[in-house]
């Protein structure tokens, strides 16, 4: 009886191994041919590219631009990246703050996703080094899209077409976290904008100029006038850096709503410091600052020149100004907002290959 238990517990053995041998896997993984490699390059005028992103996957892209589009990595399938970073709207939002799959809206106004490949620090605290990790938050963020990363990967891994898609740019067709967000992250470096009548007017032989009220607006902006450029100036028209602009006065340096900064450091001269955000299509992402208190332009322009708020942590160049800011005349605001417009890039907000592949 004893050696008729063990034959039988040997034999049933023997099936489950048999059943798990994957030479048995009637559908195995099919062999990929190598990813397409394709140089990247920024558009007359702009720096070089970082050596480490100057060459694009081709096959990756093209998955980090269906990811970016899709819904599927929504809780309830409806929200995509793209749904707070809209193309016509320089990849950020119009709304003051997104609302996520719940109807809960955010607490900070979506920043436009422009010429990321150029930074080192991610969202309005820098709290993300790198856009791969920052890509990763939003898809289990309760307030925005609302999925664990195991069910979305369930959901890519039995999708008809992503497997293929990821063994295409992987060389192997499971979908994992860390490929997810390479492939977002390399999309949205290749959103680059450089094209602008800003861009243009500065090159010999283009047949661009600007207008009186824009050169003006251009002095006023590089020099005590204005003084936007200590922050703001340059090609890339941000310094990539972190701030406080006297947004609001505070008495101390834990009195900020939004310690932004120094939320993530922890270190409080760091409080009410955000980053730096380009001036390029700075036209089409209103509303601005990272609460999106400012509807306009013209707001904007208003609180440097009349509207600056103390505070311990007040960048020391805006600190320095007349109390309350520059002090434009009316004249110089108008000058300023027309030079601001010419950072607009048509070609950015329509180009093709940055738009939905759905």
């Amino acid at each position: 009886m004893k050696r008729f238990r063990a034959f039988a517990v040997y034999g049933l053995l023997s099936v489950v191994l048999a059943a798990c041998d994957p030479k048995e896997d009637p559908t195995p993984e099919p062999v990929y041919p190598d990813p397409t490699l394709a140089a990247l390059t920024a558009p007359k005028g702009l720096p070089p590219l970082p050596a480490a992103f100057d060459t694009v996957n081709v096959e990756m892209l093209d998955l980090g631009r269906h990811l970016f589009y899709d819904p599927i990595l929504s809780g309830d399938s409806t929200q995509s990246c793209a749904s707070c970073h809209r193309q016509e709207h320089g990849f950020s939002d119009p709304n003051r703050f997104s609302k996520g799959i719940s109807g809960a809206e955010g607490v900070r106004q979506s920043m436009a996703l422009i010429n990321l490949v150029y930074s080192q620090h991610f969202m309005w605290d820098g709290r993300h080094a790198s856009l791969e990790s920052q890509a990763g938050e939003p898809v289990e963020n309760p307030i925005e899209m609302n999925i664990t990363w195991d069910e979305a990967l369930q959901r890519l891994n039995r999708h008809p077409q992503y497997p293929d898609r990821f063994g295409k740019a992987f060389g192997t067709h499971t979908a994992t976290r860390e490929r997810a967000t390479a492939a977002i992250a390399q999309f949205v470096r290749t959103l680059i904008s450089g094209k602008s009548k800003f861009d243009l007017a500065q090159q010999n032989g283009s047949g661009v100029f600007f207008t009186e009220e824009e050169l003006r607006g251009k002095e006023v902006f590089n020099t005590e006038v204005g003084n936007c450029y200590h922050c703001h100036g340059g090609v890339l028209a941000t310094n990539n850096n972190f701030g406080n602009n006297g947004l609001d006065a505070v008495g101390d340096f834990f009195g900020f709503a939004d310690k932004g900064l120094g939320n993530f450091t922890k270190d409080a001269n760091d409080n009410g410091m955000f980053r730096i955000p380009t001036l390029r299509n700075i036209e089409m992402t209103a509303p601005y600052m990272h609460d999106g208190r400012f509807a306009t332009l013209e707001e904007v322009i208003n609180h440097y020149s009349e509207g600056i708020q103390s505070s311990p942590t007040l960048h020391p160049i805006i600190g320095a100004e007349s109390p309350g800011g520059v002090h434009m005349n009316e004249a110089d605001k108008a000058a300023l907002l027309a030079f601001l417009k010419t950072f607009t890039d048509t070609s950015f907000l329509n180009n093709p290959n940055y738009a939905s592949p759905f």
